[in-house]
């Protein structure tokens, strides 16, 4: 053999012998069937629990966000991604919540506070089937760019704490 077709068999054997510790990965570790932890305070965060179920808070929520005037800038769903692949897992998504005014504050106050927008508000399902709520206040996400930041970052957190409340209670009640 000549050493480019000596190189490829070599890449070739050590690529199947890689494929064969692959499977342990993708089998199922029957990660569906556990029943996770649920949310549970921790410093800054509001926990809203509801006798909602999973598809009516996650619209009211929608709803609440555009009566609130803000932008529901992304959302991901590992549910939603389960469910594209054939396995059932309890329902959850995460909202990004912003406003381009507040964002334009924001940067010209902490350029490093941008890593924080959007605002993101998280929606679970537990088994019984009722959903709770779940964010981290403005004020709580821009607290470690506080200092060194300019006086209009704290302004900006209270207000976004106020209008957070409101969509918590719009999408709750």
């Amino acid at each position: 053999m000549n050493g480019h077709f000596q190189k490829l068999a070599h890449r070739c054997v050590l690529t199947l012998a890689l494929l064969g510790s692959f499977p342990v990965l993708f089998q199922d570790h029957g990660l569906a069937q556990t029943t996770p932890a649920p949310i549970t305070a921790r410093p800054g965060w509001v926990i809203k629990p509801t006798s909602l179920d999973f598809a009516t808070l996650t619209a009211r929520l929608e709803e609440a966000i555009k009566e609130n005037k803000m932008g529901l800038v992304t959302t991901a769903s590992a549910s939603a991604g389960a469910k594209a692949q054939g396995i059932e897992i309890a329902g959850n998504k995460v909202f990004g919540v912003y406003r381009n005014d507040f964002a334009r504050r924001m940067l010209a106050a902490s350029i490093p506070a941008g890593i924080e927008a959007p605002i993101r508000i998280y929606v679970v399902e537990s088994a019984d089937k009722k959903s709770t709520l779940a964010y981290v206040t403005p004020s709580a996400v821009f607290a470690p760019y506080f200092e060194g930041a300019g006086p209009d970052l704290k302004a900006v957190a209270s207000e976004l704490d106020a209008i957070f409340v409101k969509i918590v209670e719009g999408a709750t009640k």
